[in-house]
């Protein structure tokens, strides 16, 4: 649903609507995104926060303020684009039971919505790297859970098992295939709850979200700046950072993409991107967490193919869809994927060997 901007949100940052101009920015999946510029040439990145994704605004708040403390005092030269003070001294308001927060617009800077080339691929691994070397002293549990169960991948199987209890006869036939798949992989659920208790696989800050989107880049070098879009910024484990590049660096293309033979592995994105972020983290990951690197990316992988699957079952309640089948579809991209990461497991391997 789109927002309008009042004049009372500009207010409160002591801006006048009749005097800045308006620019809506992204395709809005989540949060609604717009650029502020005034009169005087000064710009604004303005965002109004999708409440039905966080029902509780404030702990992001809270989140971004205790980890931009922390790299102000310890890593002052670091870009960390936290959010605007309002008149009030808050940085995030609510005006008619919308909250809006205002960041500064970082200039000259460029983000894509998809990897077109391996060294964008390196640049936006290695500044998600980068981010979680700074943090690694950061005590993660002082952070909010701002959607809980996000990653969890155990919950999301059982949220699987549940749709597939309850669906209907036509969608359970359509989607067979996809539902043997699933519990084919549930093997991927065992490896990783035989991990969780081990004393050096540590919870993190973890950025959760790491398209190359997230990213911002030098418009004319396309070296990197800094991460943006800090919502999901909360306690993880590493494979949620890492896993989510390979789910979305490593393919030509998205989970949209209908023809499956298109989907297959990007040999020399994936090499970038595992350059790119082990030139940061190598020597802070653990030797559980080493051994894990390659598996991130099957978990995330196959938990978006769950999810994709669990709501084609729910009757596409969660994921905007342009078809009936369009989850499945989605579902069956992401199978796709996984099945390509397995299939070429020995080279991936070698090539995060060399790096570590």
């Amino acid at each position: 649903m789109e927002v309008e901007i009042s004049a009372d949100v500009l207010a409160a940052y002591g801006l006048d609507i009749n005097r800045v101009n308006i620019e809506k920015l992204g395709l809005g999946h989540i949060n609604q995104t717009f650029l502020i510029s005034t009169a005087s040439h000064q710009k604004y990145i303005l965002q109004n926060i999708n409440t039905l994704v966080f029902t509780e605004p404030e702990l992001i708040s809270q989140n971004i303020a205790l980890v931009s403390n922390y790299l102000k005092v310890n890593f002052p030269e670091y870009l960390f684009p936290a959010p605007l003070p309002a008149l009030d001294g808050s940085t995030m308001i609510k005006l008619d039971d919308q909250y809006w927060r205002m960041s500064p617009f970082i200039s000259d800077s460029v983000s894509y919505l998809a990897v077109a080339e391996p060294k964008q691929a390196y640049e936006a691994a290695k500044q998600f790297g980068k981010l979680s070397r700074l943090l690694d002293g950061f005590d993660a549990s002082q952070l909010n859970i701002t959607i809980p169960g996000f990653h969890d991948l155990a919950w999301r199987f059982t949220q699987f098992q549940e749709a597939l209890a309850n669906t209907d006869f036509k969608k359970r036939e359509l989607a067979a295939q996809e539902i043997e798949r699933t519990q084919h992989f549930h093997y991927i659920v065992d490896f990783f709850e035989s991990f969780q208790r081990r004393h050096d696989f540590p919870q993190r800050v973890m950025h959760h979200d790491t398209k190359v989107s997230n990213v911002l880049l030098r418009r004319d070098t396309n070296e990197g700046i800094c991460v943006i879009d800090l919502d999901t910024l909360m306690p993880g484990k590493f494979i949620s950072d890492l896993g989510d590049m390979m789910r979305t660096y490593l393919s030509a293309f998205s989970e949209e993409e209908e023809d499956l033979d298109k989907i297959t592995i990007r040999i020399p994105f994936f090499e970038a991107t595992i350059k790119g972020y082990l030139s940061e983290m190598a020597p802070y990951l653990t030797s559980t967490e080493k051994e894990l690197v390659l598996f991130s990316g099957k978990y995330i992988i196959y938990m978006q193919a769950i999810r994709f699957l669990t709501d084609y079952l729910n009757g596409s309640i969660y994921y905007p869809i342009n078809h009936p089948t369009h989850n499945l579809i989605r579902s069956k991209n992401q199978f796709k994927l996984l099945q390509e990461l397995v299939k070429n497991e020995k080279i991936l391997q070698d090539i995060i060997n060399e790096n570590l």
